[in-house]
């Protein structure tokens, strides 16, 4: 198993049935307390261990969920608002090395994540099929259907979290 992807890469096959599009909302619902029930009891010392040799902490995996997730949403209600609107992408490698990325209470990124996912869910769950067929231009990856990025999102929230419950797993915490 390669650590890095202890859930596998992420696949898109689509279109998505409605069953299916409802199971990647409640994956994204539900993605800040299973990060929550991830972290639980960690040390700081745990919490500053890399997941694996060369990776992000713990911290700082934490922290990187709401600031990729924050974007997914902002790509939402634009692509909701404008017509294939072009979006900006992120430095994701050197955002996890900020000083808040690096150093702030991983409960502050705890109550961001669940506030933020509390409102995506509602977003989500108020939309039909043609807004899921909406797009976005994004620089990296051409144009993207909001149903594979709701596909992605309940892949990546849940691909972090098992990054954790991993190292957890492998290290015996």
């Amino acid at each position: 198993m390669d650590i890095r992807y202890p859930i596998g890469k992420f696949h898109f096959e689509g279109p998505l049935s409605r069953s299916q599009r409802q199971e990647y909302i409640d994956d994204i619902a539900g993605t800040p307390a299973l990060l929550k029930t991830a972290v639980h009891g960690l040390s700081q010392v745990q919490i500053d261990t890399s997941y694996r040799e060369g990776g992000w902490t713990v911290r700082q995996v934490v922290h990187h969920l709401p600031d990729s997730h924050i974007n997914s949403y902002i790509r939402f209600r634009l692509a909701l608002t404008e017509d294939q609107p072009t979006v900006k992408p992120y430095k994701e490698d050197l955002w996890a090395e900020l000083a808040d990325a690096k150093s702030s209470p991983i409960e502050v990124s705890l109550t961001l994540l669940t506030a933020l996912h509390e409102r995506w869910a509602v977003l989500l769950r108020s939309m039909g099929d043609a807004e899921f067929a909406r797009t976005f231009r994004h620089p990296d990856m051409g144009v993207v259907t909001l149903e594979r990025t709701v596909a992605l999102y309940s892949w990546h929230g849940r691909h972090h979290v098992a990054q954790i419950t991993s190292l957890r797993q492998r290290k015996g915490w």
